[in-house]
């Protein structure tokens, strides 16, 4: 059987506003970088794919269960507060090829408001925020992205 799992890994290249715009962490567990729209609901998951189809989605849940399967599945990513290496968000983004980091402790969600705080920072449905899956951490913003072992740019 041939494995479809990613062989290369996106990373963020390093800058001082990728520092700056540090948020939180919690445990990597599937993908590399990723940048994408904050969405807490299926219906704002399936607007966006209808209005804007090439847009990353980052899916943040307090915690997975089983129902939200079709979520995680239209989404590119996935931030949750609770869970571990072996949590059902964590297999289940494995198994999907989603970029995902989950027990991020510092990350309070308020799923029907359509936003969430990391360390006090405000989260809102939309806002863009990024994810790099192999070290779990989470950032505000939109961030470069390299293949791993590509050279930065201006570095030689």
């Amino acid at each position: 059987m041939v494995s479809t799992k990613r062989e290369r890994f996106e990373v963020f290249a390093p800058s001082a506003s990728l520092q700056e715009s540090f948020m939180g962490k919690g445990i990597g567990v599937s993908g590399g970088a990723l940048s994408g729209k904050a969405v807490f609901t299926l219906k704002e998951i399936q607007r966006l794919r209808k209005e804007e189809p090439d847009t990353c989605l980052i899916l943040v849940r307090s915690d997975t269960v089983p129902e939200d399967i079709q979520q995680i599945s239209l989404t590119d990513g996935l931030l949750t507060a609770k869970g571990g290496q072996t949590s059902h968000a964590a297999i289940v983004a494995f198994e999907l090829d989603k970029t995902a980091v989950v027990g991020c402790y510092n990350l309070v969600v308020l799923e029907n408001e359509g936003r969430c705080f990391i360390n006090r920072k405000e989260v809102r449905q939309g806002d863009t925020i990024s994810l790099d899956g192999r070290k779990g951490l989470v950032y505000a913003g939109k961030h470069e992205i390299l293949a791993e072992g590509e050279p930065f740019p201006g570095l030689k």
